[in-house]
């Protein structure tokens, strides 16, 4: 398990903080049925949530409500904007939706070749 940051109070800080996301492909999001509930491509306008659930996975292993939480922290100030603005941050809202009490999910990272 890769240790956890101290998430700042500025998104774009806490990304220099985490693993480089080379060679990730995509990211799946696997329910507890095994289904494939969500995706983050690697393309431009998804690197960030990229980075933050590629990071998710190898400090806590799943996407439980203490992993949420803690990706809240992370995307700082984003957080705030999704709370605000509900639809316009996916990623985040997702991260709401299981900090609240939601299922916990499965983070599977799809290497590229």
């Amino acid at each position: 398990m890769l240790p956890a940051i101290q998430p700042g109070p500025v998104f774009k800080d806490n990304l220099q903080k985490l693993p480089s996301i080379d060679g990730v492909q995509r990211i799946d999001l696997i329910d507890g049925k095994g289904a494939v509930v969500g995706d983050i491509p690697h393309q431009p306008g998804k690197l960030g949530s990229l980075a933050i659930y590629q990071y998710l996975a190898q400090a806590f292993g799943k996407l439980d409500a203490n992993a949420a939480e803690h990706g809240l922290a992370v995307f700082a100030e984003l957080a705030e904007d999704a709370r605000q603005h509900p639809g316009s941050h996916p990623n985040i809202d997702r991260l709401t939706a299981i900090a609240a009490g939601g299922e916990a999910l499965r983070i599977e990272i799809i290497k590229g070749a």
